[in-house]
Protein backbone atom coordinates (compact mmCIF):
# COMPACT_ATOMS: atom_id res chain seq x y z
CA UNK A 1 0.00 0.00 0.00
CA UNK A 2 1.68 3.11 -1.04
CA UNK A 3 1.92 5.86 1.80
CA UNK A 4 0.59 9.04 2.07
CA UNK A 5 2.07 12.20 0.73
CA UNK A 6 2.88 16.01 1.83
CA UNK A 7 2.40 19.25 0.26
CA UNK A 8 5.13 20.61 -1.65
CA UNK A 9 6.04 23.75 -3.06
CA UNK A 10 6.25 24.11 -6.98
CA UNK A 11 9.15 25.96 -8.11
CA UNK A 12 10.43 27.28 -11.46
CA UNK A 13 13.96 28.17 -12.68
CA UNK A 14 15.18 28.96 -16.41
CA UNK A 15 18.30 26.52 -17.86
CA UNK A 16 21.04 28.45 -19.69
CA UNK A 17 19.02 27.95 -22.82
CA UNK A 18 16.08 29.59 -21.83
CA UNK A 19 13.88 26.73 -20.86
CA UNK A 20 11.75 26.77 -17.72
CA UNK A 21 12.57 23.85 -15.46
CA UNK A 22 10.04 22.68 -12.71
CA UNK A 23 10.90 20.71 -9.24
CA UNK A 24 8.84 19.94 -6.48
CA UNK A 25 10.14 21.62 -2.90
CA UNK A 26 9.57 19.78 0.33
CA UNK A 27 10.31 21.18 3.49
CA UNK A 28 12.27 23.80 4.08
CA UNK A 29 15.75 25.41 3.53
CA UNK A 30 15.58 26.05 7.27
CA UNK A 31 15.81 22.44 7.98
CA UNK A 32 18.70 21.49 9.53
CA UNK A 33 18.62 17.92 8.32
CA UNK A 34 20.99 16.64 5.39
CA UNK A 35 19.22 17.63 1.80
CA UNK A 36 17.99 14.84 -0.46
CA UNK A 37 17.75 15.53 -4.36
CA UNK A 38 15.13 12.68 -5.89
CA UNK A 39 15.93 12.24 -10.09
CA UNK A 40 13.29 10.23 -12.09
CA UNK A 41 13.64 7.67 -15.05
CA UNK A 42 13.75 8.36 -18.36
CA UNK A 43 10.36 9.32 -19.17
CA UNK A 44 8.90 9.48 -15.47
CA UNK A 45 8.48 12.93 -13.50
CA UNK A 46 8.97 14.32 -9.81
CA UNK A 47 5.70 12.77 -8.94
CA UNK A 48 7.86 9.43 -8.52
CA UNK A 49 9.03 10.53 -5.46
CA UNK A 50 5.87 11.69 -3.72
CA UNK A 51 5.82 9.35 -0.97
CA UNK A 52 9.40 9.11 -0.47
CA UNK A 53 10.21 12.67 -0.27
CA UNK A 54 7.16 13.24 1.82
CA UNK A 55 8.20 10.75 4.71
CA UNK A 56 12.05 12.07 4.14
CA UNK A 57 11.41 15.61 4.88
CA UNK A 58 8.99 14.86 7.37
CA UNK A 59 11.53 13.17 10.12
CA UNK A 60 11.45 9.52 8.62
CA UNK A 61 15.55 9.52 8.52
CA UNK A 62 16.87 10.38 12.16
CA UNK A 63 13.76 12.30 13.35
CA UNK A 64 15.65 14.94 11.43
CA UNK A 65 12.88 17.25 9.04
CA UNK A 66 14.75 17.78 5.96
CA UNK A 67 14.38 19.72 2.30
CA UNK A 68 13.91 17.12 -0.22
CA UNK A 69 14.01 18.20 -4.00
CA UNK A 70 12.38 16.12 -7.12
CA UNK A 71 13.30 17.53 -10.50
CA UNK A 72 11.28 17.41 -13.54
CA UNK A 73 14.54 17.27 -16.65
CA UNK A 74 13.42 19.06 -19.73
CA UNK A 75 10.25 17.90 -22.16
CA UNK A 76 9.02 16.24 -18.65
CA UNK A 77 6.39 16.58 -15.91
CA UNK A 78 6.05 20.89 -15.60
CA UNK A 79 9.19 21.60 -17.13
CA UNK A 80 9.03 22.80 -21.01
CA UNK A 81 9.32 21.32 -23.65
CA UNK A 82 12.23 21.44 -26.00
CA UNK A 83 12.00 22.54 -29.60
CA UNK A 84 14.98 20.13 -30.38
CA UNK A 85 14.79 16.78 -29.11
CA UNK A 86 18.36 16.37 -29.37
CA UNK A 87 18.00 18.25 -26.11
CA UNK A 88 16.49 15.22 -24.36
CA UNK A 89 20.57 14.28 -23.44
CA UNK A 90 22.21 13.28 -20.59
CA UNK A 91 24.76 16.14 -21.14
CA UNK A 92 22.31 18.35 -21.47
CA UNK A 93 19.30 17.45 -18.56
CA UNK A 94 22.95 17.15 -16.16
CA UNK A 95 23.62 20.54 -17.08
CA UNK A 96 19.89 21.48 -15.75
CA UNK A 97 20.19 19.53 -13.06
CA UNK A 98 23.26 21.70 -11.62
CA UNK A 99 21.53 24.50 -12.78
CA UNK A 100 18.25 23.72 -10.72
CA UNK A 101 20.73 22.87 -7.50
CA UNK A 102 21.67 26.43 -8.06
CA UNK A 103 18.68 28.03 -7.69
CA UNK A 104 17.78 26.16 -4.81
CA UNK A 105 20.96 26.59 -3.47
CA UNK A 106 21.88 22.93 -2.53
CA UNK A 107 25.14 22.56 -2.07
CA UNK A 108 25.71 18.83 -0.42
CA UNK A 109 23.08 16.53 -0.68
CA UNK A 110 22.29 12.64 -0.92
CA UNK A 111 21.35 11.99 -4.29
CA UNK A 112 18.88 9.02 -5.43
CA UNK A 113 18.15 8.71 -8.74
CA UNK A 114 16.15 6.59 -10.37
CA UNK A 115 17.09 4.58 -13.87
CA UNK A 116 18.33 7.48 -15.74
CA UNK A 117 18.64 9.42 -12.83
CA UNK A 118 21.22 7.13 -11.42
CA UNK A 119 23.14 7.92 -14.68
CA UNK A 120 22.93 11.59 -14.22
CA UNK A 121 23.50 10.42 -10.04
CA UNK A 122 26.99 9.04 -11.40
CA UNK A 123 28.01 11.65 -13.98
CA UNK A 124 27.64 14.12 -11.08
CA UNK A 125 30.91 12.75 -9.66
CA UNK A 126 32.29 14.15 -12.80
CA UNK A 127 30.46 17.29 -13.19
CA UNK A 128 29.75 18.03 -9.09
CA UNK A 129 31.28 15.46 -6.81
CA UNK A 130 31.31 18.08 -3.94
CA UNK A 131 27.32 17.84 -3.97
CA UNK A 132 27.88 13.72 -3.10
CA UNK A 133 27.16 13.09 0.34
CA UNK A 134 25.79 9.76 -0.58
CA UNK A 135 23.96 7.68 -2.99
CA UNK A 136 21.11 5.53 -3.99
CA UNK A 137 20.91 3.65 -7.63
CA UNK A 138 17.68 2.62 -8.07
CA UNK A 139 17.84 -0.03 -10.99
CA UNK A 140 20.26 1.04 -12.64
CA UNK A 141 24.31 0.61 -13.22
CA UNK A 142 26.99 1.17 -15.54
CA UNK A 143 26.17 -1.87 -17.26
CA UNK A 144 22.31 -2.25 -18.78
CA UNK A 145 20.74 -5.38 -19.99
CA UNK A 146 20.20 -5.25 -23.65
CA UNK A 147 16.29 -6.73 -23.13
CA UNK A 148 15.55 -3.79 -20.87
CA UNK A 149 17.08 -1.20 -22.97
CA UNK A 150 14.95 -2.84 -26.15
CA UNK A 151 11.35 -2.69 -24.09
CA UNK A 152 11.89 0.77 -23.35
CA UNK A 153 13.14 1.73 -26.78
CA UNK A 154 9.78 -0.02 -27.76
CA UNK A 155 7.34 2.21 -26.15
CA UNK A 156 8.66 5.88 -25.42
CA UNK A 157 6.77 7.74 -27.47
CA UNK A 158 5.29 5.18 -29.66
CA UNK A 159 1.53 4.56 -27.58
CA UNK A 160 -1.76 6.50 -27.53
CA UNK A 161 -2.05 8.33 -24.14
CA UNK A 162 -4.54 6.66 -21.89
CA UNK A 163 -7.52 9.43 -21.05
CA UNK A 164 -9.11 7.57 -18.01
CA UNK A 165 -7.35 5.77 -14.87
CA UNK A 166 -9.19 2.62 -15.82
CA UNK A 167 -7.04 2.68 -19.16
CA UNK A 168 -4.41 3.73 -17.54
CA UNK A 169 -3.97 1.01 -15.19
CA UNK A 170 -4.63 -1.31 -17.78
CA UNK A 171 -2.00 0.15 -20.04
CA UNK A 172 0.54 -0.37 -17.42
CA UNK A 173 -0.52 -4.14 -16.50
CA UNK A 174 -0.05 -4.93 -20.41
CA UNK A 175 3.14 -4.01 -20.52
CA UNK A 176 4.16 -4.02 -16.82
CA UNK A 177 2.17 -6.99 -14.74
CA UNK A 178 5.20 -9.61 -15.73
CA UNK A 179 7.89 -8.00 -13.75
CA UNK A 180 5.61 -6.31 -11.31
CA UNK A 181 4.29 -9.61 -9.74
CA UNK A 182 3.57 -8.52 -5.83
CA UNK A 183 1.39 -5.14 -6.81
CA UNK A 184 -1.77 -5.09 -5.41
CA UNK A 185 -4.86 -3.08 -7.08
CA UNK A 186 -4.20 -0.27 -5.10
CA UNK A 187 -0.57 -0.40 -6.10
CA UNK A 188 -1.98 -0.18 -9.72
CA UNK A 189 -4.02 2.77 -8.86
CA UNK A 190 -1.54 4.62 -7.65
CA UNK A 191 1.08 3.66 -10.39
CA UNK A 192 -1.17 4.72 -13.21
CA UNK A 193 -1.57 8.31 -11.42
CA UNK A 194 1.60 8.77 -10.61
CA UNK A 195 2.75 7.97 -14.53
CA UNK A 196 -0.45 9.56 -15.97
CA UNK A 197 -2.30 11.95 -14.31
CA UNK A 198 -1.27 15.92 -14.18
CA UNK A 199 -1.92 18.19 -11.20
CA UNK A 200 -5.68 18.44 -12.46
CA UNK A 201 -6.41 14.96 -12.56
CA UNK A 202 -6.01 14.66 -16.21
CA UNK A 203 -5.09 11.87 -17.60
CA UNK A 204 -2.44 11.60 -20.24
CA UNK A 205 1.40 11.57 -21.33
CA UNK A 206 3.64 13.74 -18.30
CA UNK A 207 6.41 14.02 -21.12
CA UNK A 208 7.01 14.99 -24.76
CA UNK A 209 6.38 12.16 -27.42
CA UNK A 210 9.39 13.27 -29.30
CA UNK A 211 11.62 11.81 -26.48
CA UNK A 212 11.32 8.51 -28.03
CA UNK A 213 13.88 9.61 -30.94
CA UNK A 214 16.24 10.13 -28.29
CA UNK A 215 15.61 6.43 -27.60
CA UNK A 216 16.78 5.57 -30.63
CA UNK A 217 20.60 6.15 -30.46
CA UNK A 218 23.12 5.95 -27.98
CA UNK A 219 21.62 8.99 -26.55
CA UNK A 220 19.74 6.77 -23.78
CA UNK A 221 23.11 5.37 -22.13
CA UNK A 222 26.65 6.44 -21.67
CA UNK A 223 29.06 4.17 -23.27
CA UNK A 224 30.29 1.32 -20.42
CA UNK A 225 33.47 2.15 -20.37
CA UNK A 226 32.66 6.05 -19.53
CA UNK A 227 30.51 4.86 -16.82
CA UNK A 228 32.40 2.36 -15.04
CA UNK A 229 34.60 5.51 -14.73
CA UNK A 230 31.82 7.69 -13.63
CA UNK A 231 30.81 4.78 -10.88
CA UNK A 232 34.25 4.41 -9.74
CA UNK A 233 34.62 8.35 -9.11
CA UNK A 234 32.24 8.02 -6.38
CA UNK A 235 35.01 7.02 -4.42
CA UNK A 236 34.47 6.85 -0.34
CA UNK A 237 30.63 8.39 -0.74
CA UNK A 238 28.24 5.93 1.02
CA UNK A 239 26.25 4.03 -2.28
CA UNK A 240 22.86 2.25 -1.58
CA UNK A 241 22.27 0.15 -4.54
CA UNK A 242 18.51 -0.82 -5.03
CA UNK A 243 17.25 -3.87 -7.80
CA UNK A 244 14.00 -5.12 -8.63
CA UNK A 245 14.19 -8.69 -8.65
CA UNK A 246 12.64 -8.99 -11.56
CA UNK A 247 14.55 -6.38 -13.09
CA UNK A 248 15.30 -7.01 -16.74
CA UNK A 249 18.00 -3.82 -17.15
CA UNK A 250 20.03 -3.87 -13.88
CA UNK A 251 21.06 -7.34 -13.18
CA UNK A 252 22.41 -8.97 -9.87
CA UNK A 253 25.79 -9.45 -11.67
CA UNK A 254 26.07 -5.77 -12.13
CA UNK A 255 25.03 -4.86 -8.90
CA UNK A 256 27.52 -7.24 -7.21
CA UNK A 257 30.29 -5.87 -8.96
CA UNK A 258 29.14 -2.48 -7.82
CA UNK A 259 29.57 -3.68 -4.46
CA UNK A 260 33.06 -5.02 -5.14
CA UNK A 261 34.08 -1.80 -6.66
CA UNK A 262 32.74 0.02 -3.48
CA UNK A 263 33.50 -1.97 -0.08
CA UNK A 264 30.80 -1.04 2.17
CA UNK A 265 27.87 -0.58 -0.69
CA UNK A 266 24.54 -1.50 0.89
CA UNK A 267 22.32 -3.76 -1.33
CA UNK A 268 18.82 -3.90 -1.30
CA UNK A 269 16.76 -6.12 -3.83
CA UNK A 270 13.29 -5.13 -3.75
CA UNK A 271 11.39 -8.84 -4.59
CA UNK A 272 8.13 -8.99 -6.81
CA UNK A 273 9.04 -5.85 -8.87
CA UNK A 274 11.09 -5.20 -11.71
CA UNK A 275 12.36 -1.87 -13.65
CA UNK A 276 12.18 0.22 -11.46
CA UNK A 277 10.79 -0.57 -8.06
CA UNK A 278 8.55 2.12 -7.20
CA UNK A 279 10.07 3.23 -3.98
CA UNK A 280 5.91 3.98 -2.54
CA UNK A 281 6.01 0.91 -0.28
CA UNK A 282 6.77 1.29 3.91
CA UNK A 283 9.67 -1.55 3.54
CA UNK A 284 11.81 0.64 0.36
CA UNK A 285 11.11 4.00 1.76
CA UNK A 286 12.34 2.74 5.32
CA UNK A 287 15.70 1.38 3.94
CA UNK A 288 15.99 4.66 1.64
CA UNK A 289 15.23 6.44 5.21
CA UNK A 290 18.05 4.57 7.50
CA UNK A 291 20.77 5.16 4.91
CA UNK A 292 20.04 8.34 4.90
CA UNK A 293 20.30 8.99 8.32
CA UNK A 294 23.27 6.98 8.10
CA UNK A 295 25.14 9.14 5.85
CA UNK A 296 23.61 12.42 7.41
CA UNK A 297 25.55 10.72 11.30
CA UNK A 298 28.30 10.26 8.70
CA UNK A 299 28.57 13.97 7.72
CA UNK A 300 28.17 15.03 11.41
CA UNK A 301 30.97 12.86 12.51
Amino acid sequence: MPLPELPFTSRFCTARDGLRLHFRDYGSPEDLGLAVVCLPGLSRTSADFGPLASALSNGAAGGARRRVLALDYRGRGLSDYDPDWRNYSLPVENDDILTVLDAAGVEHAVVIGTSRGGLHAMLLSQTRPSLLAGVVLNDIGPALEPDGLARIRSYVGKFAPPASEAEAIDLLKQGMNRQFTSLGEADWRAYAGITFADEEGRFGLRYDPNLGKATEGANIEPPAEAAWAQFDRLGDAPLLTIRGGNSDLFSAKTQAEMARRHPGAEIYVVEGQGHPPLLIDADSIQWIADFVAEVESRTAA
